[in-house]
């Protein structure tokens, strides 16, 4: 480390020598009676030099403890409650499964993007804590798998939605593409291109643990170094391509009719969604330590929320506020 250095007593003939390494870190020693007998000596890399410089003392780790850091605490928090908010809200989809509202939206890929969404919430507690090598690996992992397995849900009923509607066309060949089969297809097929970037990201050059001295002086900051940095935009690229495409289809279907549009809700999710990851990834670079780890923690947190309440909340205001409304009678009406 540059300037880490304090008082010594040591050779007279010593003293041009050492001040030279003061002048290169841009402190001095104050000159005093006996300035003949002074030198400086660098600290280990884990010490620094107390305010009098006269002894090392242990540098401050950093990174979002549990213990100490209030952030942490807010997004345990958060996190928990949203995963409360999912699994009430899978629960409710699951007792009124069999009722227009449910299977009106493809309830089978429903069902794997509120599943998906609850295990998006869960990996955030892989980024709290202090990092190790088996977490710096399995956070990124699981986070680009799991949104990938969500966007691809999103994808999967946009996709549906069009579907649906050029099927009620006479004479469409459109009908037998309106399967529950196409729709799994779909999730898997997108899913799995994520999960070979992963793979590869993984096998090449995985994130580690690895401790940064130099960024602020008097700390060490306890980070996951991502490795590949090739890997990790590819995952977040691969993201955003299945959002935009998402949004877009949304965007184009979301005037059809109410019995099938549920892409106006998509099309907001994606909004949501897109907005935030375009506004982390400068916020990201231009931080450090543990609040580039916070800024990606409040992305998700915030992203996979967005998804939850513009998709599911006016289907649960529904089947819980007006059921009168959750009738097959009603949405032909409409």
């Amino acid at each position: 480390m540059s300037h880490q250095f304090i008082q010594h007593a040591g050779r007279p003939g010593q003293r041009d020598a050492e001040l030279n390494c003061q002048k290169a870190a841009g402190e001095f020693i104050k000159e005093t009676l006996e300035s003949d007998n002074e030198i400086c000596y660098k600290c280990p890399d884990d010490e620094w030099p107390d305010k009098d410089r006269v002894k090392c003392v242990p540098k401050r780790y950093e990174f979002l403890s549990y213990r100490d850091d209030p952030l942490v605490l807010v997004f345990l928090s958060t996190s928990l409650f949203l995963c409360i908010m999912t699994i009430f809200i899978t629960g409710s989809f699951m007792y009124f499964w069999d009722t227009p509202v449910v299977k009106a939206n493809n309830r089978t890929v429903s069902f794997i993007l509120l599943t998906s969404i609850l295990l998006s919430f869960l990996c955030v507690f892989l980024f709290l804590g202090r990092p190790v090598d088996i977490t710096c690996m399995l956070r990124q992992v699981s986070f680009g798998i799991f949104f990938s397995i969500a966007v691809s849900s999103v994808l999967a009923k946009t996709i549906t939605v069009y579907i649906a509607f050029k099927a009620t066309k006479p004479g469409s060949s459109w009908s037998t593409w309106v399967t529950v089969k196409l729709s799994k297809s779909i999730v898997f097929f997108c899913s799995s291109v994520q999960v070979l970037i992963c793979t590869i990201w993984v096998s090449v050059s995985p994130p580690y643990q690895e401790n940064d001295i130099s960024s602020s002086p008097g700390i060490i900051i306890i980070q996951c170094n991502e490795g590949s940095v090739i890997g990790f935009y590819s995952v977040l690229g691969y993201m955003g391509l299945l959002a935009g495409v998402s949004l877009v289809l949304a965007f184009m279907v979301r005037t059809l009719p109410d019995s099938f549009n549920e892409a106006k809700y998509i099309t907001f999710s994606m909004l949501v969604f897109c907005s935030v990851w375009i506004a982390m990834i400068p916020a990201y670079l231009s931080t450090r330590g543990k609040y580039m780890v916070a800024v990606e923690v409040f992305a998700i947190l915030t992203s996979s929320a967005g998804i939850l309440a513009c998709i599911f909340l006016p289907k649960l205001y529904i089947l819980l506020m007006e059921p009168n409304l959750n009738s097959r009678k009603h949405m032909l009406q409409k």
